[in-house]
């Protein structure tokens, strides 16, 4: 399997939360909190201030007004943390994707968090374009997290298909598994009509991650799901309690050129807990 950049122990040490002021923000909230908790990080939380540079060199006070609003974001989120340390971070920007990912690679993230929807004033995302090109050029894994998610505490969930996408996902799975001491259910789909070689493929794909997890003395299990890609894997999830999915943001059919493959889309659309989208 390939190596991922987290850091050796599988801690998130930096996390980054990306917050609107909405109520969309508040399962993002909560578990990155969790998170910093559990992995005793690095928390910085940001908001954006949407500017438009053409109108804020009319209008001189549109830069203050967004920067106090963002702030004020920012304030809400922190004080909804009780007993997390955690950094203020005010941006700038006209493009909140963008901003969202230079700041990761400012501050070396080894995390970006943010909710499923928002408002207006960060990119009106609904999952899509703005989330779609935060998950496509971040230089690490995001975590969406729907409005009523929690921090995971009973099984952690890996999609995997044997391409690069999929192994990178199975390592940062096994790794929070291991850290959070849970059992970790490994997954692949296949529909109907594929060969028996794809088939082959699938469960070679299961059988390597088991066997890797297993030299840890995580419990893991592993099974082919029948149907198509993102209902088979929420449907597995569901039956088996998994309360954290973890995928690659491409699988065997994606192309390089897309910057989220559609299985992924669909089941960060869907899913009714948290996401981590990984990138090889």
């Amino acid at each position: 399997m390939q190596e991922h950049h987290f850091s050796p122990t599988g801690r998130f040490e930096r996390i980054l939360l990306a917050v609107d002021g909405s109520q969309y923000s508040e399962g993002a909230i909560r578990v990155a909190a969790a998170m910093a908790r559990k992995c005793e990080s690095e928390l910085y939380v940001m908001s954006i201030g949407i500017v438009n540079p053409q109108y804020s060199t009319l209008m001189s006070n549109l830069e203050f007004e967004a920067e106090k609003k963002a702030q004020g974001n920012v304030d809400a989120a922190i004080a909804a943390m009780s007993g997390v340390t955690c950094q203020s971070v005010v941006r700038l920007g006209d493009g909140p994707a963008r901003v969202i990912v230079a700041t990761a690679e400012e501050l070396r993230a080894d995390v970006i968090v943010m909710g499923r929807h928002g408002r207006r004033g960060l990119a009106r995302w609904r999952l899509g374009h703005a989330t779609a090109k935060v998950v496509g050029h971040a230089p690490c894994p995001v975590m969406v997290v729907p409005t009523a998610a929690s921090m995971w505490e009973k099984r952690v969930l890996v999609a995997t298909d044997g391409s690069r996408y999929g192994e990178v996902a199975a390592v940062t799975a096994g790794k929070i598994a291991e850290v959070c001491r849970l059992p970790l259910t490994v997954v692949s789909a296949v529909l109907s009509g594929h060969s028996q070689e794809r088939r082959q493929i699938a469960q070679a794909a299961i059988d390597d991650v088991v066997a890797e997890m297993g030299k840890t003395g995580v419990s893991v299990n592993g099974h082919l799901a029948e149907g198509r890609p993102d209902k088979a894997i929420i449907d597995s999830a569901s039956r088996d309690g998994a309360d954290l999915i973890v995928m690659g943001s491409h699988g065997r059919t994606g192309l390089e050129k897309v910057l989220m493959g559609s299985v992924s889309e669909k089941i960060l659309n869907q899913a009714e807990c948290a996401v981590l989208v990984v990138r090889s």
